[in-house]
């Protein structure tokens, strides 16, 4: 019955993000609920999604697949500050690229986290799954960190296409030209060059949400995050 929760709770997870386009509820709801409203409900959501499949994959059998080492931890707590930081900084901020950021207040002369990358959630989730996969030698850690990692990278083309197709491509080139997809490119290419420093409120939030989830990971997930 494990391995039957996981599958269906990893399943739901995935589905969830296809129901709203595809029964076509998504513009209702947003006209309802506003696209604040719409997102708040969608990440409520998702995040109990998450939940479930992660204590589901917990609850399934265990099959070893690798052997860990102490540097897979390691790796993990490198990773997952910068997963985070992407995260929080890219929420809500102005970015018209990305599903989690906002179109309004966007200079494409200064743009901020895009500038970085124009998908910092998912580039995020990507850091998170990857690491995670790393540090789980098993087969349900294994294929839920893989999916997600998979839905991340992939995702991130998804997006890009569609708001692509919805700027248009004259527009496009402009909002571009000092952003790039890939972390850094722009940086290193001589495109974008930060011109402050990060939001202090949201360095602190995302100082936060890093010392409440190494604090809780033990507690909550049963496994102590230290190396």
């Amino acid at each position: 019955m494990a391995w039957v929760e996981f599958s269906l709770a990893l399943g739901l997870f995935f589905v969830s993000h296809r129901i709203p386009a595809v029964m076509g509820i998504k513009a209702p709801l947003t006209a309802a609920l506003g696209p604040r409203g719409y997102t708040v409900l969608f990440s409520l959501i998702s995040t109990a999604l998450l939940f479930w499949v992660i204590f589901a994959a917990g609850r399934a059998p265990y099959v070893a697949l690798w052997d860990h080492a102490l540097w897979h931890r390691w790796a993990v707590n490198i990773a997952m500050p910068l997963a985070l930081a992407l995260i929080v900084f890219g929420t809500a901020a102005p970015n018209p690229f990305a599903f989690e950021g906002r179109a309004t207040g966007f200079d494409p002369t200064r743009p901020g986290i895009a500038g970085l990358t124009r998908q910092p959630l998912l580039w995020g989730l990507a850091l998170w799954s990857g690491a995670h996969l790393l540090a789980n030698g098993d087969l349900a850690h294994a294929l839920l960190f893989g999916s997600f990692a998979l839905f991340s990278l992939a995702g991130m083309g998804l997006v890009e296409r569609r708001r692509a197709c919805a700027i248009g491509p004259r527009d496009w080139h402009r909002l571009t030209a000092h952003s790039g997809l890939l972390p850094f490119a722009a940086l290193f290419t001589g495109r974008w060059r930060p011109r402050a420093l990060p939001s202090v409120w949201r360095t602190a939030l995302w100082l936060l949400v890093w010392a409440g989830l190494w604090l809780l990971h033990a507690p909550v997930i049963g496994v102590t995050p230290a190396p």
